[in-house]
């Protein structure tokens, strides 16, 4: 048997797995934070981030516009090494058009 080479060739190109690129609708963003939601209730860093992943897939410059927060406070505020304000979370989740939700546990 010849020995192949697990070599990746020179065309060989991979670039980041962006969700953002995948949630199209609002049906989809709502299912993606409603899964953050029931899978992760207590991972607040993975909550604001894929409330980011949601305003990136609807562009950051509507959403900033909606929530009367500059583009960059929002980026910030939505990233892994963010912290925002329950205050922002609610602006940003009106913004997108999405309901936080609860239930008895």
């Amino acid at each position: 048997m010849p020995k192949t080479s697990h070599k990746p060739s020179a065309r060989t190109k991979t670039v980041p797995y962006d969700v953002a690129e995948q949630l199209r609708t609002p049906e989809e963003m709502a299912e993606y934070l409603d899964a953050w939601l029931t899978e992760a209730p207590e991972d607040a860093v993975g909550i604001a981030r894929a409330l980011g992943d949601i305003a990136r897939a609807k562009g950051m410059s509507q959403v900033a516009r909606d929530t009367g927060l500059s583009r960059e406070s929002l980026y910030k505020a939505l990233s892994e090494s963010g912290n925002p304000s329950f205050a922002t979370v609610l602006k940003v989740a009106h913004a997108l058009g999405v309901r936080l939700h609860a239930e008895a546990a």
